[in-house]
């Protein structure tokens, strides 16, 4: 068990300054995403309505009841933030306040200095380990367990764990030094909600799941990995980290599948000079899929996992899973052939609902071996460009 002393109080909200900050980027990135998908291309939508709904009735954070995580493929480098742009300004301004989406975003890549760190922290992005760049890459890091945290609401009688933060999962605790870290500079919390994205890190980030107000927040994931063009639109195998963000909050959050097409001939891989420039006049859709029947598509799974967990804990001489433990997974359970088969069906599940969505757009279906990852061999040994069978991939 977590004694007290490693325990934090939890705060209801980030500085005044912060959130005005993190809404005001938010809403300009929006407003230039919708710009470029409506001004200088032609773009469709289908199923927002229905999706707009679900995110207005989540506004306000005392009586969400339950996370967001919506999947899509993955096409393009600039999928995130531009699909969101499909969302109206006016919507985003005032039901997105406190209620936009987080992210996972390459730490190499989105986060190597200060400047960008501020930008993409401010953005709702978490850094994330590529693992064929990073020792510290893989399902159980350090953001992935903010990610975790952030779909469940941690508020324990007033206190909270922030990941790695403690005694028992860091060396020392850590005092904030802004600008170098991504914690809120204007917040006299004392230690600072804050966790390093891999132990040895020199920055430390916001760790949002420290705030009341982010209970229950919206996460989205594009589970392949990897940027996948291919010209009969087909999908690479999912990766299980979707998995734990629907087997480990408390609660089963909601889950939403996209399917995104046209992106990626705003930014296609075979592209030459002016390779960093967006192309523009290309056909975007984006398709927001029905929400899933989460009980009845993963709750068995959900269950099961519980009961691993329990037990594991037992094995281990606790009383049974803590609550205050969530998303920190323990080696034990990490390289458990039972929980690598629960996060395997389940990330199964999570790709069958995305190609629902894209059966919907009347495309034809996928050879069934196309989500195994041991039919992407068919690649070649390439890990970006174009490949062996003639679709194109960039590891982002």
């Amino acid at each position: 068990m977590v004694g007290h002393d490693d325990l934090f109080t939890n705060t209801e909200a980030p500085s005044f300054f912060w959130r005005a900050a993190s809404y005001q980027t938010l809403l300009a990135v929006s407003a230039f995403s919708r710009f470029f998908l409506y001004g200088l291309n032609k773009t469709e939508v289908n199923g927002l309505p229905r999706f707009l709904d679900l995110l207005k009735s989540r506004s306000d954070y005392e009586t969400r009841r339950r996370g967001l995580v919506t999947v899509s493929n993955h096409i393009s480098v600039m999928d995130d933030p531009l699909i969101w742009g499909v969302l109206p300004l006016s919507f985003a301004a005032i039901h997105g306040y406190m209620n936009h989406r987080w992210s996972l975003g390459s730490h190499d890549i989105c986060f190597k200095n200060s400047a960008l760190s501020h930008f993409f922290t401010l953005g709702q992005v978490l850094p994330i380990h590529r693992g064929y760049h990073s020792p510290y890459g893989g399902p159980f890091q350090a953001s992935m367990t903010e990610a975790v945290r952030l779909l469940s609401k941690i508020n324990t009688d007033n206190i909270a764990l922030c990941p790695l933060n403690n005694p028992r999962f860091h060396k020392s605790y850590h005092t904030p030094s802004w600008p170098g870290d991504c914690v809120d500079p204007f917040s006299d919390m004392s230690p600072a909600p804050a966790y390093p994205s891999q132990p040895s890190d020199v920055r430390w980030y916001h760790a949002p799941s420290r705030y009341a107000s982010n209970a229950y927040s919206w996460v989205h994931i594009f589970p392949e990995g990897m940027i996948h063009q291919a010209e009969d639109k087909t999908m690479r195998y999912f990766k299980w980290g979707v998995a734990r963000l629907i087997l480990e909050p408390v609660d089963c959050p909601d889950v939403v599948p996209m399917f995104i097409e046209g992106t990626d001939q705003v930014m296609h891989e075979s592209r030459t000079f002016p390779r960093f420039l967006p192309r523009i006049g290309k056909k975007i859709t984006v398709t927001f899929g029905k929400e899933l029947d989460v009980e009845a598509r993963f709750g068995d799974l959900r269950k099961r996992w519980r009961e691993l967990a329990d037990r594991d804990a037992k094995d281990r001489g606790l009383p049974g899973w803590d609550e205050l433990m969530l998303g920190i997974v323990p080696e034990s359970l990490t390289n458990d052939p039972e929980a690598i088969e629960l996060r395997k069906e389940c990330t199964k599940r999570v790709r069958d609902a995305v190609l629902e969505v894209r059966r919907s757009r009347g495309l034809s279906d996928e050879d069934p071996k196309s989500g195994l990852v041991e039919t992407w061999l068919r690649e070649g040994p390439k890990r970006e460009g174009r490949m062996d069978d003639g679709t194109w991939v960039k590891d982002t």
